[in-house]
């Protein structure tokens, strides 16, 4: 039925996907000089067009395969089709107007149109062509709709044609927030290659929003042009990890959740395709800031047994009251650690965003990695005690222990 009605037509409409070559690889098929084959194997591979000269047992290939189907098509890629009108009567026809719409699962967007290639008369054998592209942006199932309109014997006529195709998700990106105790955001990604080839990431950039300054945690070491490009490398199923921190331009404790940016990832094929997805905004649910935070100004590594020790931290008022603060020492819930010094002292005023340095002495009477805590301190205007645990570690070892002598 379908190829009657085609025939009744004077015009015929022919649509190809326009894609890039693959190469053509051998499957080598050796054996050992005694076996039973001989020499007849490596014979045939020495034959064969598609294994390359001097690597015939490397399932390489150096010659070019046209597409022999569709092909994939994957989410952020350009679609390109060629489109050819050909006039298969004796016949001249008029008014030959060619218009292309591609139809998805939420709009429909015209491809070609709008008078474009358009012919006034179009004589017998004659033919019309054009390339029409796309960058795909929905996954699932797309339709190409394409419709030919023209005039024969004061008779208007036209036919449709539709070509469906499916869209697929080319990489899969999962995303994790980490809160540093100053209050900056780190986001990790990983960008796995889900795809069946393999593929070379160009760019992985982050747009943050308004809120935050970005920074790209890309540890900054001499590599060669060829490290840098296996690091770019991705074949299918592997999967690249980046890292961001994010600096809030301004705190809003009076929002729960906050726009963060979106990932924009740009990637080429083996044959220079070029395919672009970017990530939808991320979001991130805003932790409570603690109203006091404590940082570790300078802390020892290693420090041997029996032998007291110096931490320097900061405590900083991050409320928006100032505090009247008084600091308790703790015994240390591990039991690895003494603290040496005055415990309940009063430290006084400290203004909102102001901050006191507290210089501690402990003394270490167990071997090994030792977590310091146990400082409390206590807001005597209001009475809330903040309790600090496990904000530094510290390696005690035995000068008596020969292991040691060189320490």
């Amino acid at each position: 039925m379908a190829g009657q009605t085609q025939r009744e037509h004077l015009l015929t409409l022919k649509v190809m996907r326009l894609t890039k070559p693959a190469l053509l690889t051998s499957v080598p098929v050796i054996n050992e000089p005694w076996d039973m084959p001989g020499t007849t194997l490596e014979s045939a591979l020495k034959a064969d067009v598609r294994a390359p000269s001097g690597l015939l047992k490397a399932s390489l290939g150096e010659v070019l395969s046209l597409p022999q189907n569709f092909g994939n098509i994957y989410l952020g890629e350009t679609f390109s089709s060629y489109i050819c009108v050909h006039n298969d009567s004796q016949q001249v026809v008029q008014d030959v107007v060619f218009k292309a719409e591609l139809q998805t699962a939420s709009q429909r967007i015209t491809v070609h149109g709008n008078h474009r290639g358009n012919v006034a008369q179009m004589a017998a054998s004659a033919s019309m062509d054009d390339v029409i592209q796309h960058e795909v942006k929905e996954l699932g199932t797309h339709i190409l709709v394409c419709t030919v309109s023209y005039q024969f014997s004061n008779e208007k006529l036209h036919f449709r044609k539709f070509f469906k195709f499916q869209v697929m998700k080319p990489l899969d990106v999962k995303t994790k927030f980490y809160t540093a105790e100053s209050g900056d955001l780190f986001l990790e990604a990983q960008i796995q290659n889900i795809m069946s080839q393999p593929l070379f990431l160009e760019t992985v950039s982050l747009e943050p929003s308004h809120q935050f300054t970005v920074s790209n945690l890309k540890v900054e070491t001499p590599v060669s042009a060829f490290a840098e490009g296996r690091a770019r490398y991705l074949a299918g199923g592997d999967t690249k990890q980046v890292l961001y921190r994010l600096n809030p331009k301004q705190v809003n404790h009076s929002r729960n959740v906050s726009a963060v940016g979106k990932l924009d990832i740009v990637w080429r094929t083996n044959f220079g395709e070029r395919g672009r997805l970017q990530t939808s905004q991320l979001q991130h649910m805003i932790s409570v800031t603690p109203e006091l935070r404590i940082e570790v100004v300078s802390v020892p590594n290693m420090v041997a047994l029996e032998k007291p020790f110096s931490v320097e931290v900061t405590a900083t008022n991050m409320s928006e009251h100032k505090m009247n603060l008084r600091l308790v020492l703790a015994k240390l819930k591990t039991g690895g650690l003494l603290w040496s010094g005055v415990s309940g002292k009063h430290l006084g005023e400290v203004p909102s965003n102001g901050s006191v340095s507290l210089s501690l002495s402990a003394l270490p009477v167990v071997c090994g990695l030792q977590s310091i805590g146990g400082v409390r301190l206590t807001d005597i205007s209001c009475g809330k005690t903040h309790e600090f645990e496990n904000f530094a570690q510290v390696f005690v070892y035995d000068p008596e222990d020969t292991q040691f002598d060189s320490i």
